[in-house]
């Protein structure tokens, strides 16, 4: 790991409300984790929420973004100190922190993710975010100021607190979750509901209002562009999972509509 730890050009970019791209790595795959880095994504987006990735996988998928430009941001499993710190002494430049629902939660998630004073992040001169011990001081120097930390609106009560939550300081960016907030308002799954696409447009103007960058998914870079002229910053296009599930099911049902109709129109001809 290079002594110059963090890459201040996607941070200034997110904190200037630029847009900057993204994918998931849910695989848990460092060799598809280490495509998308080469592939040019700006930023990594590590599942550990969802996807079955453990903290020994974590690392290597970190790793796989070495020598490239693209940064690693991490989607801890829940809004929890001991989460935050192992996933950033692993090395991660950003934290997704999900389902965070009031003002007194964003200042824990913000906490967590911050040395004293600012918070009660847990400090160690061993671990791979300071380069086991060889860049001790410029990390910790730098760690609350350039450490970016996102957190996830997903239920009604978020929405109705989103000029509180956006205005905690140390609160970066806001992410908006449509399936788990469509589906905490009883749209199972359904984020084109019209109560759920007000409550997203609610959720834009206090993030806007506030100065945080937004975030948020987007099936493919097509929908991601509508997104980032609406004013998200950082939208998640591709998955390592969905994106190869999608191309595998296209590819096969090309395959049968080629082969297998010609095999059953000969079969009727030989009868």
């Amino acid at each position: 790991m290079s002594r110059n730890f963090f890459d201040h050009t996607i941070m200034n970019k997110l904190k200037h409300q630029e847009p900057v791209s993204a994918a998931w790595a849910q695989l848990g795959s460092n060799l598809s984790a280490e495509i998308l880095a080469e592939a040019g994504f700006e930023v990594l987006v590590i599942d550990m929420e969802h996807a079955p990735i453990d903290m020994s996988t974590l690392i290597t998928l970190i790793q796989a973004t070495k020598g490239t430009d693209c940064v690693p941001f991490v989607r801890v499993p829940w809004n929890d100190m001991v989460w935050c710190k192992r996933v950033l002494d692993a090395g991660a430049y950003g934290i997704h922190i999900p389902y965070v629902s009031t003002k007194e939660e964003a200042e824990y998630a913000v906490k967590s993710c911050k040395y004293a004073p600012q918070g009660f992040r847990g400090i160690a001169g061993s671990q791979r975010a300071v380069n086991f011990s060889l860049n001790k001081s410029e990390y910790y120097e730098r760690a609350n100021q350039d450490i970016l930390v996102m957190v996830a609106i997903e239920t009604p009560e978020g929405v109705d607190n989103i000029d509180d939550i956006a205005s905690v300081e140390g609160v970066d960016g806001i992410f908006i979750g449509p399936s788990d907030l469509s589906t905490s308002m009883g749209f199972l799954a359904n984020p084109a509901a019209p109560e759920v696409q007000s409550a997203i447009r609610k959720i834009e103007e206090g993030t806007k209002k506030a100065g945080k960058f937004l975030g948020t998914i987007a099936p493919d870079i097509h929908t991601a562009k509508k997104l980032y002229a609406r004013g998200y910053s950082l939208v998640y296009f591709m998955s390592d999972a969905t994106d190869l599930a999608k191309l595998a099911a296209t590819s096969v049902k090309e395959f049968q509509a080629e082969f297998q109709n010609n095999h059953s129109q000969k079969d009727r001809t030989n009868k």
